[in-house]
């Protein structure tokens, strides 16, 4: 097959879960013989090759703005992909909905992955939360097949818009990274800090992890792995509230990223917003014991392989679930063994990519279905 990923930064992935997956997969589907590009945006990816991975790379220019960088991007990659002939484009994010028909008029298969509930996010004023909304509606009319990370938010566009979804997960694969000099840089020893990673934004309540932190009795030290872009009162705040064994690290990528992923004593994820979250996901592919804030998508991809703590009651209830297991370490063991084995049994590529190779398969096989057809 002849496969586009479009509505991504781009890859080498150096962000976020989306462009994590356009890598994975992408590279996967090469190796299974496919044909693969990744558009890119011109202005983040500063890889220069035309190939990486395997995968074709197409840059592509945008206008580098909160509103308008994803959607006019992947509009100005939707007309480019009208010539280039393939047979099957995968599209991201619930927001590129009004462009995802682009590709179909000339006989593309669109396939759009909504993410989680975008609009909930405390980023997005009202009209962008009634645009995303309606982009949501149009998710279930212009593409050819929806997917969903989350069975969560399957049943969302079930009982909301009246629509049947793909469910197909986010992946991580079970591995680790030495300790070596990502832990030295920042004064750190193996299961010896508390680790968040994500974008500081307020819907992913990274304040509840920096007050718990200061309520705790422990000689550990607590990480927060990330940045984010129109954020700077927020990240501010939290900085100014830290206490003084807070360590914020800044965009972490690659080897660090992975080095200081695989040693923490436990990672919290405190979001409340989103489907399936891939920081959590190879948190527990890096063998981590994961506490997680109690929002039902959190709790279905942590399954039994870790702890919730109360969101409503934020830091105070996140620090006395914190405490038990500093002062259990037996537990936290218990519970890292479980996290890789609920990665290694559900949620690898390699069974991720078995599953969208299927679905597009299929599409196309009932697109020759109908093409075949004899006409009457």
């Amino acid at each position: 097959m002849k496969i586009a990923l479009i509505g991504t930064r781009g890859i080498p992935a150096s962000y976020g879960g989306f462009e994590t997956c356009a890598e994975e997969l992408g590279a996967r589907l090469v190796e299974r013989g496919h044909t693969v590009t990744v558009y890119c945006r011109s202005h983040h990816i500063a890889y220069k090759e035309p190939y990486y991975r395997g995968i074709r790379l197409v840059r592509l220019p945008t206008i580098p703005n909160k509103y308008l960088d994803t959607i006019l991007h992947t509009a100005v990659s939707s007309v480019h992909a009208l010539g280039q002939e393939y047979d099957v484009v995968l599209m991201f994010i619930a927001g590129n909905s009004p462009v995802s028909f682009l590709p179909r008029v000339v006989g593309q298969r669109v396939v759009l992955n909504v993410d989680g509930l975008d609009w909930k996010r405390q980023k997005w004023p009202p009209p962008a939360k009634l645009y995303i909304q309606f982009a949501e509606w149009l998710a279930t009319k212009m593409p050819n097949r929806v997917v969903t990370d989350s069975r969560q938010v399957q049943d969302y566009y079930r009982q909301r818009w009246n629509a049947e979804t793909t469910y197909i997960a986010y992946g991580a694969d079970v591995h680790s990274q030495p300790a070596g000099p990502y832990l030295a840089r920042f004064g750190l020893k193996p299961r010896g800090y508390i680790l968040f990673v994500g974008r500081l934004v307020p819907e992913n309540c990274v304040h509840h992890l920096v007050n718990a932190f200061k309520k705790l009795k422990t000689e550990l030290k607590c990480v927060i792995v990330g940045d984010a872009p129109y954020a700077d009162e927020y990240i501010h705040a939290l900085k100014a509230s830290a206490s003084e064994n807070v360590i914020f690290t800044g965009y972490l990528f690659g080897e660090g990223y992975r080095e200081l992923s695989s040693h923490a004593y436990t990672f919290v994820e405190t979001s409340e917003v989103g489907g399936t979250h891939p920081a959590l996901l190879e948190a527990m592919a890096f063998g981590n014991c994961v506490v997680v804030n109690d929002t039902r998508e959190n709790l279905e991809t942590m399954g039994g392989a870790g702890l919730m703590y109360n969101g409503a009651k934020g830091a105070e209830h996140l620090a006395h679930v914190l405490q038990e297991l500093i002062d259990n370490p037996m537990r936290a063991e218990e519970y890292r063994c479980r996290a890789q084995e609920r990665v290694r049994n559900h949620f690898t590529w390699d069974a991720i990519t078995d599953e969208y190779e299927r679905l597009f398969e299929q599409m196309l096989e009932t697109k020759r279905s109908n093409t075949n057809k004899p006409v009457r």
